[in-house]
């Protein structure tokens, strides 16, 4: 056999063995993508805290782990901080993202969960009270009231009586507030659309973990005043 043929073949099997090796590339950022969307649609989803209304439970800038899994089989309930799409006039109109490459890029990567998924239209409250409550502000203390049970919420930023109000839940929404009652645009503010309640549709689903910065790496448990209050 000549040289020349013997290096054509060579030529030919090292060609052969990288078409093989972009064909196992691409299948295996295929099957993590897909992998990544299933977990982002019905398990987890991260987000980016832009506002100072949760705290001090979450700070300005914290990237947060929302899980869809715990509303849809556990359901939504007092005291669950959530991740919901604005109802309809709770934000004001966002200012239009990157366009052209870097939008494309940013979109495929929030779609495949690699960034926080955040599009601007989406708020975090915590759910004060559930369908069938009432709930009211407030009582000589200025605690909120629900079932005609004050709240003593050592988690909040206070005082909570901005505006007084008396309302009942309707079917199928929540009622929900920051933790800085002071600096929350939340349910309070819209009693004039059903209440105040949020549609249980719009809930993304329930916030477990702060994931970043490092140095605030923790679980985002439901104080327990909701437990011996309201159950």
């Amino acid at each position: 056999m000549s040289p020349g043929r013997s290096r054509g073949r060579h030529a030919r099997r090292r060609f052969g063995r990288s078409r093989l090796f972009v064909r196992e590339l691409a299948l295996v950022i295929v099957v993590a993508s897909v992998i990544s969307v299933l977990v982002r649609v019905f398990l987890v989803q991260a987000f980016y805290v832009p506002s100072a209304s949760m705290e001090h439970t979450l700070h300005i800038g914290d990237r947060i782990v929302s899980s869809r899994v715990s509303t849809v089989m556990g359901g939504t309930h007092r005291g669950d901080v959530v991740v919901f799409r604005d109802p309809g006039g709770w934000l004001p109109p966002t200012k239009p993202g990157p366009t052209g490459f870097l939008g494309i890029a940013r979109a495929g990567l929030a779609f495949v969960g690699l960034v926080p998924g955040d599009t601007g239209q989406e708020l975090v409250k915590r759910v004060i009270a559930v369908a069938g409550d009432r709930v009211q502000c407030c009582d000589v203390k200025g605690r909120i009231i629900v079932n005609g049970k004050a709240l003593d919420e050592p988690y909040i930023i206070g005082p909570t009586d901005q505006v007084h109000f008396d309302v009942e839940i309707g079917a199928n929404r929540v009622f929900v507030m920051g933790d800085n009652r002071g600096d929350s645009r939340d349910s309070r503010y819209h009693l004039d659309m059903s209440s105040g309640g949020v549609p249980l549709d719009d809930v993304v689903g329930k916030v477990v973990l702060v994931l970043w910065p490092f140095s605030r790496f923790a679980t985002v448990p439901v104080p327990s005043i909701f437990e011996r209050a309201l159950e």
